[in-house]
């Protein structure tokens, strides 16, 4: 018997392995789907099992075969986004991965569907719940983040006004701060459009009087305007104001603005 196990379990991880080869070279929806369904399994819990419609959107967001997302997302809904089984720890998440592996791959079209999925969705507060939630394994390396504090960390802005559009909760103003602070001069524009967003979109902004501990350095990085403000010296810009205002009323519109109207124009 234990060499009968070992052999189907040989044989999962080989069908298995032929899926991932499979969605990495963007292979058509309809085989995907019917391998998953059909020829694919995956070992779990000393049995083999079909892949999930979310262990299959994990695949797409690595390999980007994004009419593989959008078939899923249009036919599963929510339940695409729903917590695969981790498999190292031998327990369900407590988190879902599917917003932080977008980030981190910078999968912005994937990132796209589904907050949009999520949008469409008739639970609302486990939309919220969902934005904000962090990565839960402690063996993963975005462990206990959430996608806003990793697009943060990795500096990236378009994935970032897309979650804080959406509704996410803007966190992470020190990790952007410090980003901008550690940041090349190739990778500053980044960061800094980063930093322009959080302060967008936060509601109140804490006092940052510890700026104040070296001056020049912060004003030559965020100007006299922005320092002063964030420091609790001088009230905000007056277009950072009014753009204030519309990430309050109107978030999506942010990115349609034109380029003088944009973020980090008011420095």
């Amino acid at each position: 018997m234990p060499s009968l196990v070992s052999s189907t379990q040989r044989q999962c991880e080989k069908t298995a392995f032929a899926f991932y080869c499979a969605v990495r070279e963007g292979l058509a929806v309809w085989l995907l789907e019917d391998m998953r369904n059909m020829e694919v399994f995956c070992w779990d819990d000393s049995r083999p099992r079909s892949f999930s419609p979310a262990e299959a959107l994990l695949y797409a967001l690595v390999h980007d075969h994004q009419d593989y997302a959008r078939y899923l997302l249009n036919r599963f809904s929510v339940s695409a986004l729903s917590a695969p089984r981790c498999k190292f720890c031998c327990c369900h998440r407590s988190s879902m991965p599917h917003l932080n592996m977008a980030v981190r791959y910078n999968r912005l079209a994937i990132l796209g569907m589904m907050v949009e999925t999520l949008k469409s969705s008739d639970l609302k507060s486990w939309q919220q719940v969902y934005l904000d939630s962090c990565s839960g394994c402690a063996h993963e390396v975005d462990a206990g983040k959430t996608a806003v504090q990793l697009a943060v960390e990795l500096s990236r802005p378009d994935c970032l006004l897309l979650l804080l559009a959406h509704g996410a909760c803007p966190q992470g103003l020190d990790a952007a701060l410090e980003r901008l602070d550690l940041s090349s001069m190739a990778a500053r524009g980044h960061a800094q459009r980063c930093l322009d967003l959080l302060l967008l979109f936060l509601p109140k902004l804490p006092i940052l009087h510890r700026l104040q501990n070296e001056p020049q350095h912060w004003q030559s990085l965020l100007g006299n305007e922005m320092f002063s403000w964030l420091c609790g010296l001088a009230p905000p810009p007056l277009l950072l104001q009014a753009l204030r205002t519309l990430a309050r009323c109107v978030p999506g519109q942010i990115s349609h603005l034109p380029n003088f109207l944009q973020p980090n124009s008011w420095q």
